[in-house]
């Protein structure tokens, strides 16, 4: 059976109450993910033959976060409604055999089982139209199913500003999730109007016209509404956050992780950690991350897109897009980013930044140290206060440090340098020259005491 997914992604979201007029609503984030790459991340692994994501608010931002991912971005350039976002992708979809998940893409808390599930009870009963709905004790600002009163069977989805009487009433809603017989779709679509109060192109209109024209629409009730939980504002974007970060660490808690404080704790649904890792208080592990075993991370730290090995001990740092090895011992009150890479048994103590800097094995910088375009050697020990001076005002050269070398405190090396092996530098020096293996270098003027 040939699956194809539609991800509406349009809408402007103006509740969110944002400066920026173009802000696109699927682009704010949860844990560092924009919510439109959660429903995408939801669907891929079911084998799509086609995913398309209708923009229109905000359009070239969120094609911008998902134009790698999906196989179309199609632009919706009126928003007339669900009906008419489906439509736009009529050209390279109304001939294809198969069926059809739609999927609105602010809705970041759907499983990929749900949706699994989903689609399997659509090609199991062989329905032309599936509605996803659930039964909600306040179902304000939904669309209420309306259901034949004896047989119970779908008659047709009235939105909420056209419900009269009994109708608004009704608790079971719809989720605007529905799948569809694809060419069936498309050659019904054109038959959508405008005759409801918001005259817009509802796609749940097709639920009674395909009703009238003995087609088969049946649905299928969520359970856990909470899958299905659209955002609109910010409050329910705090709500959602909540709700996916208790989800990502309790699934890395059974898997091993120790996890002191899961209430101030925030990890990326992407992040990979090993067993037996201690995550501390006040800690936030964004992006890409993948840290290994037996690790302590935190108090009060900060990893976006970091890999990191076994047995290290990451103490109240912020650390970006950098790679640390095994045993290292990291801040407190560090900082690496830009490329950096730590390898194994180092020391980055307090106060030290790192920039693009490569340390290899058994390097150690305690405290109070600028390290920028930097390569340093083995064993290398780098005293208190040193400064690579790596950027003239127009360009940012390198610095290069050998093995076994001893850098003392508060030595200024002005880039571009290279300090061979096993050399030293004198405290309180500024190095302007390259300085051979196993030389002093001193550069200060002498002490006058009057």
């Amino acid at each position: 059976m040939n699956r194809y997914a539609i991800v509406l992604a349009a809408g402007k979201g103006t509740r969110m109450q944002s400066l920026d007029p173009e802000h696109s609503k699927v682009a704010y984030p949860i844990l560092g993910k924009p919510l439109i790459n959660y429903v995408i991340d939801a669907i891929k692994p079911l084998s799509f033959n086609r995913i398309s994501v209708v923009v229109g608010f905000g359009g070239e931002v969120t094609k911008s976060l998902v134009e790698d991912q999906v196989d179309n971005v199609v632009w919706q350039r009126e928003i007339l409604g669900t009906g008419h976002a489906v439509k736009q992708t009529e050209s390279f979809m109304k001939d294809l055999d198969g069926e059809t998940l739609i999927i609105y893409g602010d809705t970041p808390l759907v499983s990929t089982e749900t949706i699994k599930q989903i689609l399997h009870i659509h090609e199991k009963e062989n329905n032309d139209l599936t509605v996803v709905s659930a039964v909600l004790p306040n179902p304000s600002g939904y669309g209420r199913l309306i259901r034949e009163e004896k047989s119970r069977a779908l008659l047709a989805i009235r939105e909420e500003t056209d419900c009269v009487g009994y109708e608004k009433d009704i608790d079971e809603v719809n989720t605007g999730i529905c799948v569809f017989n694809n060419k069936k779709l498309f050659s019904y679509i054109d038959r959508m109007d405008q005759n409801n109060a918001r005259k817009l192109f509802y796609l749940s209109q097709l639920v009674d016209i395909f009703v009238k024209d003995e087609l088969k629409v049946d649905s299928y009730v969520c359970t856990d509404m909470v899958e299905v939980f659209g955002i609109n504002d910010r409050v329910q974007l705090a709500y959602a956050s909540k709700v996916m970060r208790k989800r990502i660490n309790n699934k890395l808690m059974l898997s091993g992780v120790s996890i002191e404080d899961p209430d101030s704790t925030y990890i990326s649904q992407d992040a990979v950690i090993g067993k037996d890792t201690i995550i501390l208080p006040n800690t936030t592990i964004l992006g890409k991350c993948v840290i290994g075993n037996a690790n302590t991370i935190g108090p009060n730290t900060f990893l976006q897109n970091v890999t990191i090995g076994d047995e290290n001990m990451v103490l109240s740092s912020w650390i970006s897009d950098s790679t640390i090895g095994n045993h290292n011992e990291t801040g407190p009150y560090a900082k690496l980013r830009a490329g950096t890479i730590i390898e194994n048994n180092c020391r980055v103590g307090n106060f030290v930044e790192l920039k693009n800097a490569h340390y290899h094995d058994g390097v150690k910088s305690a405290h109070l140290t600028y390290i920028g375009d930097t390569e340093v050697g083995q064993k290398t020990n780098i005293g208190c206060g040193t400064v690579t001076a790596n950027y003239d005002g127009f360009n940012k050269d390198r610095t290069t440090i050998g093995e076994e070398c001893f850098i003392g405190s508060g030595t200024i090396m002005v880039a571009p340098i290279k300090i061979d092996d096993r050399s030293f530098t004198a405290a309180g020096s500024t190095i302007t020259k390259d300085v051979n293996s196993d030389d002093m270098a001193i550069a200060r003027a002498r002490q006058e005491t009057i």
